[in-house]
């Protein structure tokens, strides 16, 4: 993962369309006014999801009753409420979603929509490398995000469906994975790597050794494969 990747130029920023049919509403003289139960869990699961994984995409949901909307509802393929749709395509039916396939689902289909903005750093806390790039990139004076895959699922699926366009799905991604300026750049050997092409002249540093980044400096243990 040492080369750098630009991130597609051309972003059509459009948020991602959920579409939930839950049992209800009317067709004919047929009419349903209690929803069932796996629709109501589905529906809390959905707009929970929404606030806490998902909070850093852009979405937008709409909910119908399937009977009301019986005959588009069927042409879609949503034939078995509770049916959850991503941009027009079923994602669940017939069961209450689970909520890691849901997250997973939309977050790969934002992060096609939306480039990542400015500098960010995704790693765990107990992860050597994350510790030495954040050190580098604060004696280097940057700006950035952390994210904490472990404590925030949400960046977890975020920092996935990111890098695996880029790396290839069979291979491993490890922590940290780092961006700057929107720019991938990879782990934390190649942000010592772009730190050091882009110091300044030793004139212009109080000491020379800062971005040197020795890797003694810390004992890190290789980060298991998040897979």
């Amino acid at each position: 993962m040492g080369k750098r990747v630009k991130a597609p130029k051309d972003y059509d920023r459009k948020p991602v369309e959920l579409l939930l049919y839950r049992w209800g509403g009317k067709w004919g003289p047929f009419k349903v006014k209690i929803p069932c139960g796996e629709c109501t869990l589905t529906t809390d699961i959905v707009q929970d999801v929404l606030k806490t994984e998902l909070k850093t995409a852009r979405v937008n949901l709409t909910i119908r009753d399937w009977l009301s909307h019986l005959i588009k509802a069927t042409f879609q393929g949503a034939r078995h409420a509770p049916v959850l749709m991503i941009n027009g395509k079923v994602l669940s039916q017939g069961v209450a979603i689970n909520r890691g396939v849901l997250a997973e689902a939309v977050m790969s289909e934002h992060v096609q929509h939306f480039p990542l903005e400015g500098t960010h750093i995704f790693g765990k806390e107990n992860c050597g490398y994350c510790q030495k790039a954040k050190q580098a990139a604060d004696m280097a004076g940057l700006e950035y995000q952390y994210h904490d895959v472990v404590k925030n699922a949400g960046a977890m699926y975020e920092m996935l469906a990111r890098v695996k366009p880029i790396v290839g799905p069979k291979t491993p991604i490890t922590t940290p994975q780092i961006w700057i300026d929107g720019t991938y750049v990879g782990g934390y050997e190649q942000l010592a790597t772009h730190l050091q092409n882009q110091a300044k002249p030793v004139s212009d540093r109080p000491s020379t050794h800062r971005l040197e980044l020795e890797m003694s400096d810390l004992d890190p243990q290789i980060p298991p494969t998040i897979n």
